[in-house]
């Protein structure tokens, strides 16, 4: 306010402009502040995707392993079943008698188990298979979503800057503006003071004028 007032604006004057500033300044920095984020808020969002991802990849690896480990177990239990039938029945039937027909049920037993031992081993490597290839679709699609979120945020971090250069040059541009406008006002009260000194002097020669003649007059008259 007091640049206002050293460049001739009276006090009322000078109130009007710098209520106009403040006016455009809070106008421009809400426009801003409406679209940017904080950098607070960015790295709340960013630590939730963290949290996200992480618990997304712990949870496949419990789930990987619990369901390896009771895989696994079933299939110790029926091999453990096999193997006591081995031991208890296989190799004591040389050492009693037992009929042929048992001895073919017994090989029926044997290879039915067998079937069912390939059987289970090739599902459990199928069922790994397909747990492995829907981890890695899962993990492949983390992994897009994370660098989907990074471009956004960059795209947003670019927003923001050329918004925030726009408004610099908006406000460099009415400060200008301003400037252009202070100047004219300035020369305007130059022009109006030098015309009115000017007018002054010569009232003030005129009258001077008047007086000699007046005083040159009473000379004459005198004589």
């Amino acid at each position: 306010m007091l640049f206002c007032f050293y460049l001739g604006f009276t006090t009322q004057q000078s109130e009007v402009i710098v209520s106009a500033l403040v006016k455009i300044v809070n106008t421009n920095l809400d426009m801003i502040y409406k679209d940017m984020v904080t950098k607070v808020q960015q790295e709340i969002a960013l630590q939730q995707v963290m949290s996200h991802i992480g618990g997304v990849k712990k949870d496949m690896i419990i789930l990987e392993k619990s369901e390896f480990s009771a895989l696994r177990s079933e299939n110790e239990v029926k091999i453990s079943i096999f193997d006591l039938y081995h031991l208890f029945f296989i190799k004591d039937v040389k050492k009693w008698f037992v009929p042929k027909r048992i001895k073919l049920e017994l090989q029926q037993i044997k290879k039915q188990v067998m079937d069912e031992i390939t059987k289970v081993r090739a599902d459990n490597k199928l069922n790994l298979n397909l747990e492995k290839s829907r981890v890695k679709e899962l993990h492949s699609l983390n992994e897009r979503k994370l660098l989907e979120m990074r471009t956004e945020i960059v795209e947003l971090h670019a927003q923001q800057d050329r918004a925030l250069t726009q408004t610099d040059r908006k406000i460099d541009t009415e400060v200008a503006d301003l400037k252009t406008m202070l100047e004219s006002h300035k020369l305007d009260n130059i022009k109006y003071l030098a015309g009115k000194i000017s007018c002054g002097e010569i009232g003030q020669y005129f009258c001077k004028l008047s007086i000699d003649c007046i005083h040159k007059g009473h000379g004459s008259k005198e004589i």
